[in-house]
């Protein structure tokens, strides 16, 4: 099946010869309309934008307009493939913007591994764009790529590999400690890999009110004080984690803890790990495309609720939740930034999208084709930002937000 599926897209690929176009929003038939679209008539809102640079939003596809950017250094579950392999992501991803939100976006793959070199060359072409969207760039230059640009630039920066995933689990860990009558105050959380998007969900679970988190890397706990070969970024994240002080490896911490969520490697979770972790834990496996731990084998060992990354699997973690609605709602409010309670609200709205009637063990969160998704986070998105004062202008009703 898989194999299967790897043959037909790479088909589908040399059939397309790419699955983006560029389309004219306007009708060109006359020396009229060539007069509109370009010389002599396009030089009006050249001076308009000159006089008044805000006028950007208003006379071109900038108020529309998302640039998804990678270096290819951590491409899906292919690692630092290049930039030149990494397009069919990028295109992949601009589809799922156009398809799920309406937004139009230009995939860029820039040849640098040097990070002011990358983010130098992304401010100089931020001015065409209403939002950046980060992908697959490796820990931990993507935190500070991401962290200069955002600095730099007054439209929003987002690395989606961190932050998409995290408003996603997030929003199905909440339905998940619902069904086995838990609180993300009182749960014990281990997270599993201490990569981007590990480390960006340990810290948006604090921000959401998570107290007793542990970050695990391959060498075992993160514990503040045993800093030995930890990066920067890990020691950091050592200090606001394991209240505890647990120490040990994956299989030792995991005892008795209330949630296992891993974005690290297949097979790392074993039916023993799950058996001697509190009753009915609740499992997220989401090593792509093979999971940390096969549903039907968690299940069968005690756990209550499995989300994965997976599509053929119930409870999806699906970034396609996320980016869409979460840009969707920034464009329409010309958001400065995408901040933290902007994200806390993109995951509220999701995790209510799921009412206590149909809430159950293989559904704790909606289909990334459920087409209440992406009108439900971009309104809860922008209010949001028109709330903390990031967004340039205000859209009453909700109706703006039906794609």
């Amino acid at each position: 099946m898989v194999k299967d599926i790897f043959e037909r897209s790479l088909e589908m690929h040399k059939n397309l010869k790419g699955k983006l176009n560029i389309e004219c929003r306007t009708p060109i038939e006359t020396m009229e309309d060539l007069a509109l679209v370009y010389t002599p008539g396009v030089a009006e809102p050249c001076r308009k934008i000159e006089n008044d640079p805000d006028a950007i939003w208003d006379l071109t596809i900038k108020n529309n307009l998302v640039a998804v950017i990678t270096d290819g250094t951590a491409v899906l579950g292919l690692g630092d493939i290049g930039p030149a392999a990494s397009m069919p992501v990028m295109e992949g991803k601009s589809c799922l913007f156009k398809r799920f939100a309406g937004i139009d976006s230009i995939p860029i793959a820039v040849s640098t591994k040097d990070v002011d070199d990358f983010v130098d060359t992304v401010s100089k072409i931020a001015v065409s764009f209403g939002g950046i969207n980060l992908e697959d760039i490796s820990a931990p230059r993507c935190f500070e790529i991401e962290r200069k640009l955002q600095q730099m630039l007054n439209i929003p920066v987002f690395h989606d590999d961190q932050h998409g995933t995290a408003v996603i689990a997030l929003a199905a860990y909440k339905n998940a400690l619902k069904l086995t009558g838990r609180t993300i105050k009182r749960a014990r959380l281990v997270i599993n890999g201490a990569g981007a998007a590990g480390s960006s969900i340990a810290r948006y679970f604090l921000s959401a009110g998570a107290v007793d988190v542990i970050v695990c890397d391959i060498h075992g706990a993160l514990c503040s004080g045993h800093t030995e070969g930890m990066t920067g970024a890990q020691e950091e994240l050592a200090s606001i984690t394991n209240p505890t002080g647990a120490k040990g490896p994956l299989a030792e911490v995991l005892e008795g803890a209330d949630a296992f969520l891993g974005v690290s490697r297949p097979g790392l979770l074993t039916q023993d790990m799950v058996r001697r972790m509190a009753k009915d834990p609740v499992i997220f496996a989401m090593a792509n495309p093979t999971p940390e731990i096969f549903p039907e084998e968690a299940l069968a060992a005690g756990a209550a609720v499995v989300a994965t990354g997976r599509s053929d699997f119930p409870n999806q973690v699906n970034n396609c939740l996320g980016f869409p609605g979460i840009f969707r709602g920034a464009l329409d409010v010309r958001a400065t930034r995408i901040n933290e309670d902007m994200k806390l609200a993109a995951s509220s709205a999701l995790a209510g999208l799921v009412s206590d009637e149909e809430l159950s063990k293989n559904y704790i969160i909606p289909s990334a084709l459920d087409p209440r998704v992406v009108p439900a986070v971009a309104e809860a998105v922008a209010k949001a930002a028109v709330r903390t004062g990031v967004a340039r202008i205000n859209i009453n009703g909700s109706d703006k937000f039906v794609c």
